[in-house]
């Protein structure tokens, strides 16, 4: 499956919006991000099902949400944020029996997009062999598999990473700088586990 360089899908989704052609700019994001979006949601979750329903979510507020966003960050990571969001959302309704969104003029036309890039993401997905440390990574609770996914599969960077994690794309920089911090002690925490879960199933050998 191959995917367009970050730098032309962020390009081309600018260029659309500022001629106003939202909703063309809407299907480039989701065709251009959509594919490691659900893929980082099938990591995470762990569930297809509600990662497809997760990914729908994700694709119904990025068409609403694209004519307001303020560049005040990439669009990569504000795409990250969105799913995080939805995810969080999705969750929520799931404990309490909520409805999520109310359907759009153009819920159809997002949905056939949204269906198409899942449909073109799930053989890659499952032909991408899961080797025994990866195995390891899915024991953890899902918000340290997410925090992993997304640094070292996806490499955001700390303070992209940061905005995700916060759920916005625009924070004071305290803020942010206090969070990066948080998420950094948090990794190398991670790590630190899944080496010793590595020595432990025999994948490492002692110092």
């Amino acid at each position: 499956m191959s995917l367009a360089p970050r730098e032309d899908i962020e390009s081309e989704v600018r260029r659309l919006c500022e001629q106003g052609q939202h909703a063309r700019a809407a299907e480039a994001a989701i065709r251009g991000y959509g594919p490691e979006v659900f893929g980082v949601l099938m990591a995470t979750l762990r569930d297809e099902p509600a990662a497809e329903e997760v990914f729908s979510l994700w694709s119904e507020r990025l068409w609403l949400g694209l004519a307001s966003f303020t560049w005040a960050c990439s669009l990569r990571t504000w795409v990250y944020v969105l799913a995080r969001n939805a995810s969080t959302d999705f969750h929520r309704r799931e404990r309490f029996r909520e409805k999520l969104a109310q359907p759009f003029p153009d819920s159809d036309a997002i949905s056939r997009i949204a269906e198409q890039v899942r449909s073109e993401t799930r053989p890659y997905l499952r032909t991408d062999a899961k080797d025994r440390l990866t195995a390891l990574r899915e024991r953890l609770p899902p918000e340290d598999r997410e925090l992993l996914v997304l640094r070292l599969d996806r490499r955001l960077e700390w303070k992209d990473l940061a905005l995700v994690m916060l759920g916005q794309a625009d924070v004071a920089a305290d803020v942010l700088a206090r969070e990066s911090q948080r998420l950094r002690k948090r990794f190398q925490l991670l790590k630190d586990e899944l080496v010793e879960l590595g020595r432990r199933e025999g994948l490492f050998q002692p110092e």
